[in-house]
């Protein structure tokens, strides 16, 4: 993790980020990255850090940490435990947010930050003020980056045009200009290309 200026303890904040990919190592989900086999919030958790500090290399604490603990623990809440209905998606989401909060909260107090910090991380974590809220339009930049990257072939080979063009829509209309640019440097396969293309069109 690189250290930044904006960094008041970089000791305690080292040992933030080693306890929160620690919690993200114990996801059984493994995902296939260059032929090896890892957790898959934890590499997950990386991404999203590498997009936030390509956005804002000068990123403050509370924001690195929101990145780092932002899916924490998720797969302890899977979709399928919630019903399989647009109210079900909508409530496991939400819930999901606020789980990843409270644990992350747990955590940070543990290490001893101050609630001031602890409550801005879960503020980002909760999604609080967005859009109006600089940091929170970085994160929500980085997360559409990581899927458009990351996760957009794997989703697109299990949905319908359909679903993938109104995804790629909702996206879209979460992200800055600047992360629109970033996004459309991307490489994509035929297909995810051919997708991007007409869900920008519409």
């Amino acid at each position: 993790m690189n250290k930044t200026p904006r960094i008041a303890d970089p000791d305690r904040f080292e040992r933030a980020i080693q306890k929160f990919d620690a919690e993200n190592g114990r996801d059984p989900n493994l995902e296939n990255v260059e032929g090896r086999m890892v957790p898959r919030e934890l590499i997950y958790a990386q991404w999203l850090t590498n997009w936030v500090l390509k956005l804002e290399p000068n990123a403050s604490e509370e924001l690195l940490l929101a990145a780092r603990c932002q899916h924490l623990c998720r797969w302890m809440h899977p979709r399928d435990s919630y019903p399989m209905t647009r109210a079900g998606y909508l409530k496991w989401r939400e819930n999901l947010k606020k789980f990843h909060a409270r644990r992350a909260g747990e955590i940070l107090t543990e290490l001893r930050y101050p609630p001031e910090t602890i409550g801005r991380v879960q503020s980002l974590n909760l999604k609080e003020n967005f859009p109006t809220d600089p940091e929170s339009c970085v994160l929500e930049d980085a997360l559409c980056l990581v899927f458009l990257e990351r996760q957009l072939a794997a989703l697109a080979a299990r949905s319908s045009e359909e679903q993938m063009v109104n995804a790629l829509r909702k996206a879209w209309h979460k992200m800055t200009p600047r992360a629109h640019a970033l996004a459309l440097a991307i490489p994509q396969a035929p297909r995810e290309t051919a997708l991007i293309d007409k869900a920008l069109r519409g």
